[in-house]
């Protein structure tokens, strides 16, 4: 800018000698004293920035400024984390399948209470409210049922469903201590099982014979059996086991029709 003003008091110069030249030579010097802190450096030899609000020109604003500071780095502190509401690490919390109450050891041990009838019943275990394994069995049974063309998925739920809230009714009537609808649907899910070997039976034989229908009473007898041990065992109810197995027979005859038919 200041070269550019030079420039042009010479050409006025040039063109005018005499007093106005001068004149404008001395209003040269002025501009340049004045543009002093943004052509360069100052006297006493070190660069500055404009002061705020200050005119800054073209040439300034474009040139590099490298920045010399140091980046603010927090420092780690443990005694922080110790007493802060997030000191817990990822290793001290609980699995997820044991947050979501899934025990593939409970499982397997109620699996094998309900194909072996004469196993004695653990009340803990039984008396928990485990849906997984009835949701596997009572898919395992549509999907057998789908293997012999017989697509009865809504029957099979409709008839939980409805069969869960009978037994239900009817434990809670029966028994002293009372019974949640998570427990009779676990218990019922999980006698499930064997009926799921008689579907799997109808996909290469036929079950309308007298074979079928022996084999379909054994199963309905086997279910009902395991039920009602298991309710007997849960919920204290001494002598009571033929009276829990009649509704539970009754239930899985259900089943087993749609198996036959």
């Amino acid at each position: 800018m200041v070269g550019h003003i030079e420039r042009r008091g010479k050409e006025v110069g040039l063109c005018g000698r005499g007093g106005g030249g001068e004149d404008l030579g001395l209003g040269v010097a002025l501009v340049r004293e004045r543009l002093g802190p943004y052509n360069g450096k100052r006297a006493g030899g070190r660069d500055e920035s404009p002061e705020p609000g200050a005119f800054v020109p073209l040439e300034m604003l474009s040139s590099s400024q490298n920045y010399t500071g140091q980046i603010l780095q927090p420092t780690y502190n443990p005694a922080f984390f110790s007493h802060s509401g997030y000191a817990d690490s990822f290793d001290e919390e609980p699995p997820l399948l044991e947050e979501l109450g899934i025990n593939f050891d409970h499982i397997w041990q109620k699996t094998l209470t309900v194909l072996n009838p004469i196993k004695p019943v653990d009340g803990s275990i039984m008396n928990e409210t485990d849906l997984t394994g009835p949701m596997i069995f009572c898919l395992a049974l549509g999907a057998t049922l789908l293997l012999a063309g017989k697509v009865h998925f809504g029957y099979v739920y409709g008839l939980s469903t409805v069969g869960c809230l009978g037994i239900h009714a009817l434990l809670n009537l029966m028994s002293i201590a009372g019974v949640s609808y998570g427990c009779v649907a676990s218990v019922l899910g999980y006698c499930l099982l064997p009926m799921v070997v008689l579907s799997s039976y109808a996909i290469f034989f036929s079950l309308q014979g007298i074979l079928g229908t022996l084999l379909a009473l054994i199963i309905i007898g086997w279910c009902s059996l395991s039920a009602s041990k298991i309710f007997i065992s849960a919920l204290d109810m001494e002598g009571q086991q033929l009276l829990v197995a009649y509704p539970c027979a009754l239930l899985y005859g259900l089943f087993a029709l749609l198996s036959i038919f």
